[in-house]
């Protein structure tokens, strides 16, 4: 009989933040050189964070911008190994807009934080997941127009 392997349970949140420029909207994306990876803020909740107060700091941490969420947007779920132990980690993610800050002001967790139009981001983004939150957020702006 096979061995249950124990299954690590992991949570994350993060953002989509988009704002309207002058040929359209655009999304902040998050970029490392190596290995070369484009993906979307997101971090661990401190203690007694809510998922979108965790959000809110990984976004201002990770982007040097400030933000505030217009609505939650979804969860991607994946899986990976770390040290030999199985992990399951949900991420959940809000829709933001900026209300101050520069991306040049981002902390050390990636080499690159910049605004794209969103079309650009789409293509630029590595995990399809990742897309579809950013797919999901924009039909949320084209609902509502809750951007900035």
């Amino acid at each position: 009989m096979a061995r249950r392997q124990h299954v690590r349970q992991l949570v994350s949140a993060g953002g989509v933040v988009v704002r309207k420029g002058e040929d359209g909207v655009e999304a902040v994306i998050c970029g490392r050189k190596s290995p070369l990876v484009w993906g979307l803020p997101k971090g661990t909740p401190d203690a007694g964070e809510t998922r979108e107060e965790t959000a809110l700091r990984e976004v201002n941490e990770e982007t040097g911008l400030e933000v505030v969420t217009s609505g939650f947007i979804d969860a991607i779920e994946y899986w990976f190994v770390e040290n030999g132990t199985r992990c399951h980690k949900t991420v959940y993610f809000y829709l933001m807009s900026p209300t101050g800050g520069d991306v040049s002001r981002h902390d050390d967790e990636f080499d690159v934080v910049r605004w794209m139009p969103v079309e650009e981001a789409l293509d630029t983004l590595t995990y399809d997941n990742e897309v579809r939150v950013v797919q999901k957020g924009l039909a949320l702006v084209a609902q509502d127009d809750r951007c900035g």
